[in-house]
């Protein structure tokens, strides 16, 4: 469309656009209510943008609506800027909008933006209606992009909401379930909890996949993150390739991984190549990647990195079986609990190379996860790690070991140990 097309939808359409947008808006299912949205609520009446960011189809666009109906009382402009029509929209056409929403909707002072990052320097506007006393809620599907964005324009200025898919409290909501925190749990709701939580393994928690079963959400999705996000805005020509890397860690998701390697058994090149696409996967929000616990930056950056999937059930459908791999979905699972609480996540190596899969520094908690500790050398090995872990670093202050089932608390060579059902630890609200 060109320019001149374009400005006759602004004089013919563009009113017509935004009252489709807002009604369709308003009138879709709320959904089930969002843990995100308390993080939110404090923020309403303070002046920062607040930009909702995560992954496509993970409720980023709900979660507006949750807010806006609860607390907004109808007092907001809202416009989707995934809208086909709106695909020439350029920076300058900003005020043009701004006075099409005047005249349909009247004076409001709430902005509500979605998937701002389709329009090249939207930032500039944001920030000049912010400094007049606008109040804005962005989302965003690209985390790279957004945070260059502020850090040239809104610096000081925003305030970031991570949206991930559902956690296994929300899934429960989702299947109607009621919640029970007690520590004595009957055996009939301890079965049912861990059924439940072995149907979330598999299906994950993206809510579009849980709705409509019979839709191939997560490959649609895949399908879209790829072209879409990732080589169309990044001008990737070999998509062959980044297909085949997506792939590889879909299949190998809480496993150690060489750049290098990666580059010799995919044929990628480069080093570097390597490196760009799993930035680009990871500001797309299809994995993260965690680093060795180091004192020194230089051998964080030169040890082997764990790469962790944003869901278990897009997984399970690009790339992975299930069965043969339990204790890796669980491993995933406990990485992205901690994840909506840390940003600083990483595995440990002790001195004798025996390996922890998560140390959080700041609470000091080191976590390991187990299918099961049937095994007395599977046990032997959970805690020798952790053991060496207390005595090697004064920060130590909590030890877990996460299994499907298994409940106790003991001392081991003067360590305290808790050993704790998944389905428990999820449920809970504290993580040590």
């Amino acid at each position: 469309m060109n320019n001149q097309n374009f400005s006759k939808i602004f004089k013919d359409g563009l009113s017509q656009i935004l009252v489709d947008q807002f009604e369709s808006f308003s009138a879709k299912e709320f959904g089930i209510e969002r843990s995100k949205l308390n993080e939110i609520k404090p923020l309403i009446n303070t002046p920062p943008v607040v930009v909702i960011t995560g992954l496509r189809r993970v409720g980023k666009s709900t979660l507006l609506r949750q807010l806006a109906h609860k607390y907004l009382e109808n007092n907001y402009y809202f416009v989707n800027f995934e809208d086909e029509r709106l695909i020439d929209f350029q920076t300058k056409d900003f005020d043009k909008l701004h006075e099409n929403l005047i005249t349909v909707f009247g004076e409001k002072k709430i902005f509500l933006l979605d998937e701002v990052q389709n329009i090249p320097n939207w930032e500039r506007f944001v920030r000049r209606l912010h400094d007049q006393g606008y109040k804005f809620f962005i989302t965003g599907s690209n985390a790279s992009l957004l945070s260059e964005e502020f850090g040239t324009r809104l610096t000081g200025r925003s305030e970031r909401v991570e949206l991930f898919p559902f956690s296994f409290k929300e899934y429960l909501k989702f299947r109607g379930e009621k919640i029970n925190k007690t520590e004595i749990l009957t055996t009939r709701k301890r079965g049912k909890y861990r059924n439940l939580l072995n149907i979330y393994l598999e299906s994950g928690g993206i809510p579009d996949s849980l709705k409509y079963p019979e839709l191939e959400i997560h490959k649609n999705l895949y399908n879209d993150v790829l072209y879409r996000d990732i080589a169309a805005r990044y001008k990737i020509e070999n998509t062959r390739s980044l297909k085949e890397l997506t792939f590889y860690l879909e299949t190998n998701f809480a496993s150690l991984l060489s750049y290098n390697k990666l580059k010799d058994l995919l044929k990628l090149g480069s080093v570097n190549t390597v490196k760009n696409y799993i930035d680009h996967l990871e500001n797309s929000w299809l994995f993260f990647v965690i680093n060795k616990y180091a004192y020194s930056i230089k051998e964080q950056q030169i040890a082997a990195k764990k790469i962790y999937s944003i869901d278990t059930g897009l997984s399970k459908s690009i790339g992975f079986s299930f069965s043969d791999n339990k204790g890796r979905f669980l491993e995933n699972l406990v990485f992205l609990h901690l994840r909506r609480s840390y940003d600083e996540i990483y595995y440990y190596k002790t001195q004798n190379e025996h390996e922890i899969d998560f140390y959080i520094p700041k609470i000091g908690l080191f976590i390991q996860v187990a299918t099961n500790l049937d095994l007395k050398e599977t046990k032997d090995r959970e805690e020798r790690a952790l053991i060496e872990a207390k005595l090697e670093n004064n920060n130590a202050k909590g030890f877990i070991i996460i299994t499907e089932s298994e409940e106790e608390e003991y001392i081991k060579d003067g360590v305290s140990i808790k050993v704790i059902p998944m389905y428990k630890w999820l449920i809970n609200d504290t993580l040590i």
